[in-house]
């Protein structure tokens, strides 16, 4: 499941880019697939028979990149003036899911379907991204080094976390990974020598979170984003 997560998260950020979707509606998506609804899906495998759907009997990749689009979908109608069309994301599933062919009444059952894993609770208040919007704005405006980072960095660096279960579970607390990721893009991206900005202790006293416990995830995220890929 761990390499399949890693392709789904993946065939998700992909299909985003695609679709051309907002930041925001790329990472409530994300929040919804691989925080909630992958972690779910054990206990709604059991309860498949109240659920109902042939969508749940098998756990092929093809049936989950289906619940990838329509976690965007999903997002999408939270997010957007107006939202993506079931005739777009049929087109972008024709293109991209290579072992089904999923018809227009599918992805209208699939999105039932992802909703009742859900249980129904959408609530979209804890995405980290939100979090890590607000910090980049201020540091920005405090800090002169702040010109030197890059804010494609910052996503980048969520991107990456979402790969693996354990690291996206640093997700369960967005305030404390934003300021963690923006902290890691700052040693990332700002040159050593330019260094001057006290970026740990501003952290801390915008978000009230302990040097030390900061400094520890900002560890973890260095250690996931270097290590060797295959």
């Amino acid at each position: 499941m761990k390499r399949q997560r890693k392709d789904l998260v993946e065939f998700l950020i992909r299909s985003s880019h695609q679709l051309r979707a907002p930041p925001m509606v790329k990472y409530t998506a994300l929040s919804l697939f691989a925080e909630r609804f992958l972690p779910s899906l054990a206990t709604s495998m059991k309860q498949r028979n109240q659920i109902g759907s042939w969508l749940l009997r098998s756990m092929e990749e093809s049936n989950l990149q289906l619940f990838a689009l329509i976690s965007i979908w999903i997002s999408s109608k939270i997010h957007d003036s107006r939202a993506l069309s079931v005739k777009c994301l049929k087109s972008l599933g024709d293109d991209l899911i290579r072992d089904q062919h999923f018809t227009a009444k599918d992805f209208v059952e699939a999105e039932v379907v992802f909703l009742q894993v859900l249980n129904f609770e959408i609530g979209i208040s804890n995405v980290a991204f939100i979090f890590l919007e607000e910090l980049f704005i201020q540091f920005k405006g405090v800090a002169k080094v702040g010109e030197l980072m890059n804010f494609e960095a910052c996503m980048d660096l969520m991107d990456l976390l979402y790969e693996k279960e354990e690291t996206s579970l640093l997700f369960s607390s967005p305030c404390s990974l934003a300021a963690s990721i923006l902290v890691t893009s700052y040693v990332v991206t700002v040159p050593k020598q330019q260094w001057e900005f006290p970026v740990l202790p501003w952290v801390k006293f915008v978000t009230s979170y302990k040097e030390e416990d900061i400094g520890d995830k900002v560890k973890d995220i260095l250690m996931h984003v270097f290590e060797p890929r295959n």
